[in-house]
């Protein structure tokens, strides 16, 4: 039930069955009450017009019974009670003092209300007696003498007469409503789900287009059909779906031009670049027969020129995982070697510790890893604290490489963005903020990951790289 009622259609259809429930319901209420006080209210004036002519009928024999205070004998009593009784009823009498029972039914029989007031006047009330509905008149009796008034004769009668007719009347009905009740509700049941289909279709084509839209696919249109609610929001759709192609191809193209902008200004600067590198060996000789000033100078810019090739150089490599032009080449490779070349080859074997067998291999790009390991050690050694340590092993889901470094550790705020392109940590040192964004995208060409954890001291880098 509560499955059913999470769903929209769920709810829509118990809400038409409540309302068709209620409505019915209502109405077969009210319309029962009616016929069933009209009903009774018709077998109560038949009750007393027929008790009314009776006592009518007579008057003069009865007070013909006693012309003075004697009361009557039983056989006059025995007269009045059957021609008042009606069928399958009963009279209950009183003179006075004196009571006479009809049957089953006796003084306790008659309502204690009705007794009082029936001294005076006629009335009635239904009571339920015997396990049947009856219907209680009380009336007194009158004297009535030629050209005289009437007179009391201190005589009341209690009629009980059965409602069967009537009940099996209304208990006919009710099965009759009961019926109808059921119809109903199978018909509201059946409008419901109709109606829930006809008001979830629209909604489940928006869903359907909804997904397709964020999977890519921004020429997704719906067709709009009526001039309701739904065919506006239907509308409104396709309104934001063109809109965000729009926006979307603005932004691809001008996403396409900064790329191509980044990748054409880095080979161009890879020109100058390379012509300034060439002679950095001979400045880098000259400086030491310079004067302390100009040794400095000199030394600065050699500097700031190997940190713009490096930069040049990311930057190229960037634009290549960005145009998808970035390609791996695999083979075989002894990774405590390639671990060992990488460090060699930048002058950083003094300062790394390296845990992993010699025999240890691997299927890999060698560039590639060349380039994950030397950013995430480059990292360590510029902003941590020693010792580095490289752990390297192979276990059943892949290749497993472990850089870690004894500093003060990346901030905790850091820590989400570190691989983001241009973001420096911290106080943000001289890097360019590419290194460890191309470290993770050679690790994702490889279908790998990196991930970072804070270590207690230093920073704990990740990189796990599956099985060919």
């Amino acid at each position: 039930m509560r499955r059913l009622y999470a769903s929209l259609r769920g709810r829509l259809v118990i809400a038409f069955t409540l309302i068709a429930v209620a409505a019915s319901a209502l109405v077969a209420g009210i319309g029962y009450e009616l016929v069933k006080q009209r009903v009774m209210e018709r077998a109560e004036q038949d009750a007393l017009a027929d008790v009314r002519a009776t006592l009518e009928g007579t008057r003069v024999p009865i007070g013909a019974l006693w012309p003075g205070d004697s009361p009557p004998t039983d056989m006059e009593i025995t007269v009045l009670q059957k021609s008042l009784r009606p069928q399958n009823g009963a009279v209950v009498v009183r003179y006075e003092e004196y009571l006479y029972p009809d049957g089953d039914f006796a003084m306790g029989d008659v309502p204690p209300d009705l007794r009082a007031r029936a001294a005076d006047r006629t009335v009635s009330k239904r009571e339920r007696l015997h396990g049947r509905m009856w219907l209680v008149i009380g009336t007194p009796v009158w004297r009535v003498e030629p050209i005289h008034l009437p007179q009391p004769t201190g005589m009341s009668v209690f009629v009980f007469a059965p409602l069967d007719a009537e009940e099996q009347l209304l208990s006919g009905m009710r099965r009759s409503l009961a019926t109808a009740g059921t119809i109903m509700l199978v018909v509201a049941l059946a409008v419901a789900l109709v109606s829930a289909q006809g008001v979830l279709l629209p909604v489940r084509r928006l869903g359907s287009a909804a997904r397709a839209l964020g999977a890519g696919h921004l020429d997704t249109r719906l067709p709009v059909h009526g001039q309701d609610e739904l065919a506006e929001l239907t509308a409104t759709f396709n309104d934001t779906a063109a809109a965000l192609e729009r926006s979307v191809s603005e932004l691809r193209a001008l996403e396409a031009m900064s790329r191509r902008f980044v990748a054409d200004v880095s080979h161009e600067l890879r020109t100058p670049l390379t012509a300034m590198t060439a002679v950095t060996d001979m400045l880098s000789e000259e400086a030491d027969r310079l004067p302390r000033e100009s040794a400095a100078a000199v030394r600065l810019v050699l500097r700031e020129i190997e940190r713009l090739r490096t930069m040049v150089e990311q930057l190229i490599e960037a634009s290549r995982f960005d145009s998808g032009t970035a390609t791996l080449s695999l083979e075989a490779v002894n990774v405590a070697d390639a671990i060992q070349d990488c460090l060699e080859m930048r002058g950083w074997s003094e300062k790394v510790e390296v845990k992993a067998l010699r025999g240890l291999a691997f299927t890999l790009d060698p560039r590639r890893f060349d380039v994950i390991l030397a950013n995430l050690v480059g990292n360590a050694l510029r902003h941590g604290e020693p010792p580095v340590v490289v752990t390297a092993r192979v276990t059943p889901h892949g290749l497993e490489v472990k850089v870690r470094d004894h500093g003060k550790g990346i901030p905790p705020g850091d820590l989400p963005h570190v691989f983001n392109r241009f973001y420096k940590a911290g106080t943000g040192g001289d890097g360019s903020g590419l290194g460890l964004s191309i470290a993770r995208s050679n690790a994702q060409l490889h279908g790998g990951t990196i991930s970072v954890r804070r270590q207690e001291p230093g920073t704990l880098f990740t990189v796990w790289l599956p099985p060919v």
